[in-house]
Formats: C-alpha cells, structure tokens, sequence
C-alpha cells in the first residue's frame, strides 16, 4: 500500500441542524475532510493526518475519531497548552458563513520541529497541504513546512497543493499570495478555486489561474469552479469538463475538500484526469446534499 499524509488543522465543528438553534458537534477541517473522504474512496491507500492537538478530552476524542475512520494517527502531535480550535457554521440558502475561535489552536505548531516533518514525510508516497495548513503556522513554521515539502518532493514524493485562499488568516493580501506562490513552486499538483483566484490574484477567468500555476512548475492543475466549467491541464495537454448541475444544495461546506478527494482517489488508481474530474464532481454533488463536512457517500 502507498502512504497519503494529509496536512493541516483539525478543529471541533459545529453544524446546524434542522431544528433552529440546535448545533450537532463533530471534527472537521480542510485537509482532514479530504483525508476523511480519501479513505472511503481510495482503500488501496494509507491515509494518514498530521496535525497538532492537546491532551484534553476533546482532543482524546479526536483521535478516536480518526482511529474509528480508519486515518492513521501515527503523525498527531500532543501538545499540554493547546487545544483544537472551534467553529461555527450559519447557513443562508446552502450557502455557508463561519465564525472561528482558533487563536490558541496546537495546529499552529505541527510544523515547528523540521526535523519531525522530515522523518514523517519520508514515509510518504503523496503528500497534501493547503494554503490554510501554511497560514496558521507560527514562527518557522511556513518556512519549516516548505522546506521539509521541497525535499520530501526531491526524494520522488508527490506534492498535492490545495491553494484554498482564506484572508482572514493573513495580516494582508500581499502575504497571502506571496506564500501561495511559494507553495505552489514545490508542489507537482495545485487544485485552486477560481473564485478566490480572481480577487486575490487578479486572474481574469479560470485559463489564467490554470496558466499562472503552470508556470510556477505545477505538472498538473485544476481549476475548480463552483457549478461551471472546470479548466485543467495535465503533462502539457488543456481541456475542460462540466461539472452535472445540482439544484438541491443544502450545505457547501466541504464541497472543494470532497471534490480533491474523489480527484485523488480516482487520479492514483489511474483514472484519466478528465474521468477523474467528473468523479471528483459526483463526489462533491453527493456531499452538498448534506449537512456539515463529513457526509456518508456511500
């Protein structure tokens, strides 16, 4: 079996449910979505999630969590000041607004120690991070994390970049789009939403986020873009897929996490990257239908 780590932020997530002002509380975060779906769709993989969390009960139980899912959690560092941040989803006809308590998050130290991040890495096949991962990190931890991705990628590992732009997490634009940039040189597979591309980038529409990421080395990039036109290129060739419409959405939460997902599963079972859009697409279509992040698909 090969080994996928999934990078990044664990957090208590709190979701709505159908009677107003009742909340059902799970786990949840960008990178641990799509290690969650991972491992339903990919058994022939290892899913592994690195992360830093406490020593406090809630922590306890997400460790149980991901042991019960089926994630590997050889890489969940224990730290006894923190603990895991929280958030709150509101919903507005699908669409979904957070509000986050994550200021003392032990997320924000997992890649602290580089010598940590190289031992781990080295045992892995794929590696995936998001610009979230990268922008909670504190002190060295952006450069500790780039660095320990570069060689992991010089050793034949294969990097799986979700650019996933969050401002809010940034002291400015320009901060921001630098380290994605970083980011995006030592990664061989960059998913972007265009979306977010296009305020914080500038780009003009999905061929020019396509093209940017390309330039910066990516040998493979797809450019998700909500319900329309996904634009790809892959080893040199372009093309485009449309995603089936979806009319009942009931919560977007996770809809990019689940969509990487399905891409990957498909992608390393061998899948071409047209079928593996569409299958990442029918992924995602299936999650929105649900509420909260982590929604059974099968």
């Amino acid at each position: 079996m090969k080994n996928l780590i999934s990078v990044g932020e664990a957090m208590v997530e709190m979701s709505p449910q159908s009677l107003p002002g009742h909340f059902h509380m799970g786990f949840a975060g960008d990178t641990l979505n799509t290690a969650w779906y991972a491992i339903r769709l990919s058994p022939n993989w290892n899913v592994s999630f690195m992360t830093a969390i406490g020593r406090d009960k809630t922590s306890d139980q997400l460790v149980s969590f991901l042991a019960d899912a089926g994630i590997d959690t050889t890489h969940v560092q224990r730290h006894d000041d923190r603990t895991i941040g929280l958030y709150m989803i509101a919903l507005e006809k699908g669409e979904r607004h957070f509000s986050y308590w994550r200021g003392q998050s032990a997320a924000r130290q997992l890649a602290a120690d580089r010598a940590r991040l190289d031992e781990a890495f080295a045992q892995a096949d794929l590696i995936y991070f998001s610009g979230i991962t990268l922008a909670v990190q504190e002190g060295d931890g952006r450069e500790n994390l780039l660095a320990a991705i570069a060689a992991a990628r010089s050793a034949g590992c294969q990097i799986v970049f979700d650019t996933n732009l969050r401002p809010a997490l940034w002291d400015d634009n320009e901060q921001m789009c630098d380290w994605v940039s970083k980011a995006a040189e030592v990664s061989d597979m960059i998913l972007p939403s265009h979306d977010d591309e296009a305020v914080h980038f500038g780009d003009a529409d999905p061929e020019a986020t396509r093209d940017r990421y390309v330039a910066a080395g990516a040998t493979t990039v797809v450019v998700k873009n909500g319900p329309r036109t996904i634009h790809y290129q892959h080893e040199g060739r372009q093309g485009v897929v449309q995603p089936a419409i979806v009319s009942d959405v009931v919560d977007t939460t996770a809809a990019g996490d689940s969509f990487n997902a399905g891409l990957l599963a498909a992608y390393v079972e061998g899948a071409a990257i047209p079928e593996a859009i569409r299958a990442a697409s029918n992924v995602a279509r299936r999650v929105i239908k649900g509420r909260g992040a982590l929604v059974p698909i099968k």
